[in-house]
């Protein structure tokens, strides 16, 4: 019998994560949106993870997005909360509201309703900003997942955000929306 509530894949790639991250001695942090918490509790799954992991926002309003992260009114009013602009601004914030070296945020369309056709149900927004990076340099991307249903588009979400969070991961260098 085993001792946890998440799917084998997504323990399986958050142990990946916290024993990379642990080798690396680096310290991570998310901001979710879409995934509400799903990466952090995969990764608080793994026994000792508090080595390596940080904190974990999670900023499903808009109203979070500006009061936890500091995310600007203009950027959510001109692009809207799924975009890379908002997403680097929640990757910039956790990294200002935290001691981690690393952070990734996650906003998105997860249905079943809420898509246009700009950005459809699957939409998801992905950043990640490091410690003493350049904030110039903006790491983001969508990526448009396969409406499976609410549960699948989260799942892949965390699984892609649990990549990002790797040592040495080239962000979205590949498209392999799975």
């Amino acid at each position: 019998m085993t001792d946890r509530v998440l799917p084998d894949k997504l323990y399986e790639s958050a142990k990946r994560v916290v024993d990379a991250n642990r080798a690396a001695n680096r310290r991570i942090a998310l901001a979710e949106s879409c995934t509400g918490g799903l990466v952090s509790a995969a990764l608080t799954e793994i026994p000792g993870s508090s080595d390596i992991f940080e904190t974990g926002f999670v900023t499903y309003s808009n109203d979070a997005k500006l009061d936890v992260l500091d995310v600007s009114l203009d950027l959510l009013e001109t692009f809207g909360s799924v975009s890379i602009a908002v997403a680097w601004s929640m990757a910039q914030g956790v990294l200002e509201h935290s001691d981690a070296d690393v952070a990734v945020a996650i906003t998105g369309i997860a249905g079943p309703d809420g898509g246009t056709e700009k950005k459809p149900v699957g939409t998801v927004v992905f950043a990640r900003a490091e410690r003493g990076a350049d904030p110039q340099n903006v790491v983001a991307d969508a990526r448009h997942f396969d409406n499976e249903g609410r549960g699948s588009i989260r799942l892949q979400a965390a699984l892609c955000a649990l990549e990002l969070l790797m040592p040495g991961a080239e962000p979205f260098s590949s498209s392999d929306d799975e």
